[in-house]
């Protein structure tokens, strides 16, 4: 049994009992109006995710099977995160503007359309296809939550359930994905790479259906001009130091998490002695000469590992805020990216590490949702979360152009993760005050009365 494999089935372990503990330590819901809409939410959110996991695993192999260079494969990726960045922002003044449900369903219509074109072997076609799902990953990460936020507090439930649905939306997308890889590895094996787009497709139409035929729409401020919106989104950001924190470390975590995507192969690959190919066909080729490591068990690990992060999440919850506790998380993320360069080849050493900072990562999504719920302005919302990946895009691309080595790539990422400590920091100590200003209003309201 190789590493990656053992430690997979720890983690299983690990997960079941964290999970089985956390539910014995919280209460359970029993308000039947909030079960049905947080299943309502949870099983289209998942979908939606489903549709974005089963592309994950062959779009490398796709291009490469269409005889695509790598200079050709990055600059399609390059196209994505680029869209993302700069179409992104307008597509959330539009949800704001439109409607949130609108722009969910805008979503699977766009990643809907980005499968249909990679059945063509054409480089530009390709290319529209990345242009299309870049746009559409934005949407993913503002609408959604966004509807959610306000959904959730107009119904007049309590905020400390959001950060549970938050919490269980962690832990079903880690299921989903792990699911999604054994659906698509199925199809790509029996019908070929295009496959699992399709597969998705149909995924990606079933959700845009319930969609339709289960959530109201809501909106930011539909009176309002778009390009008046995008002020209002900057103005918050500029005025209030908490959503300016907020997204300063979001940007610094996921450009960080995803240049880690693209780099944990190399960093836990063995050397080789064989040159580099010239074409990504020529990987293909030489795959049998070239020392492999298992992607699926490893991936499965760190899929786990997010679990075991978002059950940790409801536990700290409990005891602190996210404010609080995501300070030494986001320390422990960056320590653990700088394993590749103190102990470079050490497969073991690295491989620990990296399931640690997928624990992180589990702890930081539901952190984040949670904090911006409290501190993005409902108006604006899915503007300002747009805005925020905008640095977060930008960090992306800029380190995939530079073709930097993987020690320098890891450097620039422990520096982001400190960084992001920084800010959470001073977000924990903006929070702080407010409390205190709250506090001390309270007893001059008592005295008025």
């Amino acid at each position: 049994m190789n590493i990656f494999l053992g430690g997979f089935y720890v983690l299983c372990i690990l997960c079941a009992i964290l999970f089985f503990y956390t539910r014995s330590k919280t209460q359970a819901v029993t308000d039947a109006g909030f079960q049905q809409f947080q299943r309502t939410y949870m099983i289209v959110y998942l979908l939606a995710m489903a549709g974005d996991w089963l592309q994950g695993p062959h779009v490398y192999a796709l291009y490469a099977s269409y005889g695509m260079t790598t200079h050709q494969i990055e600059i399609l990726f390059v196209a994505g995160f680029g869209s993302s960045m700069i179409v992104g922002t307008v597509v959330g003044s539009f949800a704001d503007k439109y409607g949130r449900r609108n722009n969910c369903i805008l979503y699977g219509i766009l990643y809907g359309a980005a499968c249909i074109t990679k059945h063509f072997n054409n480089f530009w076609v390709l290319m529209i296809g990345r242009l299309l799902g870049g746009t559409a990953t934005s949407i993913l990460y503002s609408a959604f939550e966004s509807w959610l936020v306000f959904e959730h507090n107009k119904r007049g439930y309590d905020s400390e359930l959001l950060g549970n649905i938050f919490s269980h939306a962690i832990l079903g997308n880690s299921l989903v994905a792990i699911t999604a890889g054994i659906v698509a590895q199925y199809f790509a094996d029996m019908f070929g790479f295009v496959a699992p787009f399709d597969v998705s497709l149909t995924v990606l139409m079933l959700m845009c259906g319930l969609v339709v035929c289960t959530w109201p729409e809501n909106y930011g401020d539909k009176t309002i001009h778009i390009g008046q919106s995008m002020q209002n989104a900057v103005q918050a950001i500029k005025s209030d130091y908490k959503v300016l924190c907020l997204g300063l470390i979001q940007s610094l975590f996921e450009g960080s998490m995803y240049v880690f995507v693209l780099e944990w192969t190399p960093a836990l690959t063995p050397p080789t002695p064989i040159s580099p190919p010239h074409t990504a066909r020529d990987l293909l080729d030489t795959e049998e000469h070239t020392p492999t490591i298992p992607h699926g068990h490893i991936f499965a690990g760190f899929m786990v590992s997010i679990m075991i992060g978002s059950s940790l999440f409801k536990l700290l919850s409990k005891c602190t805020t996210p404010e609080s506790f995501m300070r030494p998380v986001l320390f422990v993320s960056a320590l653990t990216l700088a394993t590749p360069i103190l102990f470079p080849g050490n497969q073991l050493i690295i491989f620990i590490a990296f399931l640690v900072f997928e624990v992180c990562v589990g702890l930081f999504w539901p952190s984040m949702s949670t904090m911006r719920g409290k501190y993005v302005p409902e108006e604006t919302r899915a503007t300002v979360m747009n805005f925020f990946r905008i640095p977060l895009n930008f960090i992306v691309v800029l380190i995939l152009l530079q073709n930097l080595k993987m020690s320098v790539i890891f450097s620039c990422c422990v520096v982001f993760l400190i960084l992001a400590t920084v800010f959470q920091h001073w977000l924990y100590q903006l929070s702080r005050t407010r409390k205190a200003e709250i506090f001390k209003m309270e007893p001059d309201k008592e005295q008025v009365v």
